[in-house]
């Protein structure tokens, strides 16, 4: 950052500003895959890998055990699309603030 000029700076900071998804489609957490076994001794799950997969959204917060939620299939594209946009966003998130941090240093209006 210390190189670039703060004309770069400001020009790289409105490009990250137009590369934020869309904050109404987010979603913190990570997707779990899970396989189930159903308990029938016939079952074929019983000697397989069980039945599935079935896909949970797993929310951690500090201090709690992690809270699962049930995807059902139908969600499991946009609830993918909206974990992607969080990850996006913190990525931008963090260049953003390097780039305000490196004004600051300059001295010049962030």
């Amino acid at each position: 950052m210390k190189e670039k000029t703060t004309p770069t700076l400001r020009r790289r900071r409105r490009t990250l500003l137009r590369k934020l998804p869309n904050l109404q489609s987010v979603l913190r957490g990570s997707l779990i895959e899970r396989y189930k076994r159903c308990g029938k001794p016939g079952c074929k799950c019983a000697h397989g890998p069980g039945h599935g997969p079935k896909y949970y959204l797993s929310v951690s917060k500090p201090g709690q055990r992690p809270q699962m939620d049930y995807i059902p299939q139908d969600y499991l594209e946009k609830v993918r699309e909206h974990l992607d946009n969080y990850r996006k966003i913190k990525v931008i998130m963090e260049e953003l603030c390097e780039i305000s941090r490196e004004l600051l240093r300059r001295r010049e209006k962030f």
